[in-house]
C-alpha cells in the first residue's frame, strides 16, 4: 500500500480521499491482525506509517469540511 505524504493528500480529490482512506484501513487492519495472530511483520514501521498517512487523509479531509463551511 502507498504512503502519502502531506503534498500528495492534498493533490486527491474527495472521492479518491475517502477510497484511500478505506484501503489503509483495511490494511492497517491486515497488519495488525497478522502481528496478533504471532506472525512477524514483513516491515515493523509499516503499521505507524499506516496510522499516519489514515491521519494525513482525515486531515485533509476535516479541513476541506471547515472550509467549505467558512
Amino acid at each position: 500500500m502507498a504512503i502519502f505524504r502531506a503534498h500528495e493528500v492534498r493533490q486527491l480529490s474527495d472521492v479518491e480521499l475517502s477510497e484511500q482512506l478505506d484501503k489503509m484501513r483495511l490494511d492497517l487492519m491486515q497488519a495488525r491482525g497478522k502481528v496478533s495472530a504471532g506472525g512477524a511483520p514483513e516491515n515493523p514501521g509499516h503499521i505507524r506509517e499506516v496510522r499516519r498517512t489514515i491521519a494525513r487523509i482525515q486531515t485533509e479531509q476535516n479541513a476541506r469540511r471547515s472550509g467549505d463551511q467558512a
